[in-house]
């Protein structure tokens, strides 16, 4: 199996909480036993290039009639999108800024976000994405506390981006581990919000190591 791990968070490793959880998750998927290669990407470090007149006008130019400029203008997405096409399952790890997510993550999604790559465009004019076969996991650190019932759970606007922005490449069912409150809030909270976390990944982590030792188990049945 083949994750694409993404980080996000601006702080330094060792005082971000989303890259700390992002590195538990794969620590307790080998604990349970799952046999994993990691190509790792940082968005904060490796920033993709905002969306452009020239890019729209490449990337909606049929691949045979795209000059050389064109290549050039979308090369760097081109390979962006096969490193999402290539992995099994993307695990990312961000913080909320300003009730979404970070905008090196929202340059990322405009990398893979192609037509006839990521995503058909059908003659009707309808969508289909390309990218169903993908596990994915979100895992967000948040200052306050946008849980439901709380003052702040209407201001969430990070959810509803990374399902549509997923669901239209193709990935219908993410998956979500969010830490809050991190921030507005006692130190007791804090902590207490960091062990629901970690309670959360190492569960999931349980579950992912179950349904692929079944999933392997059904294949060994397949072949016999």
């Amino acid at each position: 199996m083949k994750i694409l791990h993404i980080d996000s968070s601006s702080k330094i490793h060792n005082k971000s909480n989303s890259r700390a959880l992002g590195r538990y998750f794969l620590q307790q998927l080998e604990r349970y036993g799952v046999e994993f290669e990691i190509d790792y990407l940082d968005v904060t470090e490796d920033v993709q290039p905002h969306v452009s007149a020239e890019f729209v006008q490449a990337t909606y130019t049929p691949e045979a009639e795209r000059t050389e400029r064109m290549r050039e203008v979308l090369a760097p997405s081109d390979a962006m999108c096969q490193r999402v096409m290539d992995a099994d399952v993307l695990v990312c790890a961000m913080p909320m800024y300003n009730w979404t997510i970070p905008s090196t993550f929202k340059t990322f999604i405009d990398a893979i976000t192609r037509t006839n790559v990521t995503y058909d465009l059908l003659p009707d004019g309808t969508t289909v994405g390309k990218l169903g076969d993908k596990k994915v996991l979100f895992i967000t650190t948040r200052g306050a506390d946008l849980r439901q019932g709380s003052p702040y759970s209407h201001m969430d606007a990070m959810t509803p981006v990374l399902k549509a922005a997923f669901a239209f490449i193709g990935v219908e069912a993410p998956e979500f581990v969010d830490a809050q409150p991190l921030q507005f809030t006692a130190a007791e909270a804090r902590e207490a919000a960091l062990v629901r976390a970690h309670n959360d990944l190492d569960q999931l982590a349980s579950q992912w190591a179950t349904n692929l030792q079944k999933t392997a188990c059904s294949q060994s049945e397949m072949a016999v």
